[in-house]
């Protein structure tokens, strides 16, 4: 088994007025999240936030205004999903990207990855994602907007 890299990006997709896409998991039913996807060898965190909408959405991410926010966190790898990663490896970096798109657009979903999408508020979407970063992402659209979350 090829362990993946401990570096990704999250690619908040969203439009003008701040719907944001959101991805339900398909290996946990209730685990709503923005596009997200590990680095592969020989990529930089841009190649992968590219790779990563298509993959997830077909979106087709320089079609639109990509944007790498420069910005990344660190965080605990949850534990059920440690064992993706090589021994001992406990924490993820994950840079952040927002992709803006004219209007809620449909998207085609990788079945093994997602089951559902919707486009909800952006103050709703940081209510729903499970993941901290993915709440840290929503509060940083808004403020690049000069709303507060």
């Amino acid at each position: 088994m090829a362990y993946k890299t401990p570096v990704s990006a999250l690619v908040l997709i969203h439009t003008a007025d701040l719907q944001v896409l959101l991805l339900e998991r398909a290996d946990k039913p209730g685990f709503w999240q923005s596009v997200t996807g590990s680095l592969e060898d020989g990529e930089t965190p841009l190649d992968a936030a590219i790779r990563e909408v298509k993959e997830e959405t077909g979106l087709i991410a320089t079609d639109y205004r990509l944007t790498d926010w420069h910005v990344s966190n660190v965080y605990e790898i949850y534990e059920h999903w440690r064992y993706r990663y090589a021994p001992g490896v406990m924490q993820n970096t994950e840079h952040l990207f927002g992709l803006e798109l004219p209007g809620p657009l449909p998207v085609q979903l990788a079945p093994d990855e997602h089951v559902r999408y919707q486009w909800v508020d952006w103050r709703e979407a940081a209510k729903k994602v499970f993941s901290w970063t993915n709440v840290d992402a929503l509060r940083r659209l808004g403020e690049r907007h000069n709303l507060i979350l």
